[in-house]
């Protein structure tokens, strides 16, 4: 970021690509000034960008060879610099994977995001076109588990893509209130659209304030956001701990969010090697099943 007054200018110059990309593609993570696709389609609707001097547009192109530059003004130095120490559970050249604890945002204009402590906890690549790391999914704020971060401008736009092609298997886990089948589908559109989730029922105990409690495995099949909240909600068992989408004299104050990523595989975009990566279940989970 950048003092006010002044116009500071990113360059790249593109390598030879084997096929034609668009620049909000292209674009993600190589530029410190717009590290993520939202900043980077912000700066190219506010025309800071340009491909070989011609002011540049989501429809614009890259072939190869071009010389992008990035202009921003009026941006303001932060006064503070974020410390926050993440538990890395897989790091290559190409991508990581880190525990998101609870009561953060993955990212956003907050000061205190996810984003803005990976560098601080991650090592910098030494690949080419080595990037800000940045996360390619999100986590709500309340959900611990496992996000994976892309650590070089092509591995964030392959990760991006895998997730697109759902091509990674998301496992979670969470605490649901009531009554369950010992399996299921779930498959009520979230948002108006199309949303599907499959759940298996682990264990269960009996609770004095909820009467029953279990412990569920999560394969969401679709992203759509607070799909997994909604989705036990809508089948009458809301996750303990949800304020937004809970029973309102079932809430656990105090507690937080009784939701977990647990696991992600997906093969790995340039090693192409068969990824599996887990965060184990959070203590808290463990002391309501311990006690059966």
């Amino acid at each position: 970021m950048y003092k006010n007054n002044i116009t500071p200018t990113e360059t790249h110059i593109v390598p030879k690509l084997e096929t034609p990309i668009r620049l909000q593609e292209y674009g993600v993570g190589i530029f410190q000034a717009a590290p993520t696709k939202s900043a980077l389609k912000k700066a190219l609707k506010k025309n800071y960008i340009t491909v070989n001097g011609v002011i540049a547009t989501s429809a614009t192109f890259i072939n190869g060879g071009e010389r992008i530059c990035l202009s921003i003004s009026e941006e303001v130095i932060p006064k503070r610099k974020l410390v926050f120490p993440l538990k890395v559970f897989f790091e290559d050249e190409y991508l990581a994977a880190i525990h998101k604890p609870a009561g953060i945002l993955v990212s956003g204009n907050s000061f205190k995001t996810i984003a803005n402590a990976l560098a601080q906890n991650l090592k910098q690549s030494k690949l080419p076109d080595a990037t800000i790391p940045q996360p390619v999914h999100r986590l709500d704020y309340a959900t611990t588990g496992i996000l994976l971060v892309g650590k070089t401008s092509s591995c964030i736009r392959e990760l991006n893509k895998l997730f697109e092609n759902r091509g990674v298997t998301k496992t979670y886990y969470a605490v649901t209130i009531g009554e369950m089948d010992e399996q299921g589908e779930i498959t009520s559109e979230v948002d108006d659209k199309e949303a599907k989730s499959n759940y298996t029922v682990c264990e269960s105990v009996h609770s004095e304030r909820f009467e029953k409690l279990n412990l569920v495995k999560l394969e969401p099949q679709t992203g759509r956001r607070h799909q997994l909240r909604k989705h036990l909600a809508a089948i009458g068992n809301p996750i303990l701990g949800d304020k937004e989408y809970g029973i309102e004299n079932l809430v656990l104050n105090g507690k937080g969010l009784y939701l977990h990523a647990y696991s992600l595989e997906f093969k790995h975009p340039f090693t192409k090697e068969e990824v599996f990566l887990k965060d184990e279940l959070p203590q808290r989970f463990k002391k309501i099943f311990d006690k059966a």
